[in-house]
């Protein structure tokens, strides 16, 4: 009997779900990265996480986290070199309440985040 499937902790949804070539004519076939697979590549790939503090961070083992990065890697690159459409959505993941010890930055990035995208937009308006 297979094991349940974990959920991953996730602390940021991704700003923009999708990506499409320029050219519309190539973008027939999409590819659908999961949220999990967006943010191992967001942990690795953007905040220099390593593949430890990743699996620590989304609660979950590290070869769990080496095959969802590796999948992840995969997709990007058929989607960039392929010119397909890249959407993200689904997969196994509970998004972060900002309560949590693990997210190490006193409350969850996605909070975070948000506080400065008011200050950007507050900006943008003076």
């Amino acid at each position: 009997m297979a094991r349940p499937r974990k959920c991953r902790k996730v602390c940021q949804m991704p700003h923009t779900k999708e990506f499409r070539p320029v050219s519309e004519t190539l973008a027939k076939t999409e590819v659908i990265l999961t949220v999990d697979e967006y943010e191992t590549i967001r942990l690795i790939d953007r905040e220099g996480f390593s593949q430890e503090e990743c699996s620590t961070y989304m609660q979950v083992g590290r070869t769990t986290v080496q095959l969802i990065y590796n999948s992840a890697r995969k997709k990007l690159a058929t989607a960039l070199v392929d010119g397909l459409l890249l959407r993200i959505e689904g997969g196994d993941y509970q998004l972060c309440d900002g309560k949590e010890e693990f997210c190490g930055c006193g409350g969850c990035k996605r909070h975070r985040h948000s506080c400065m995208q008011k200050r950007k937009m507050e900006l943008i308006r003076l």
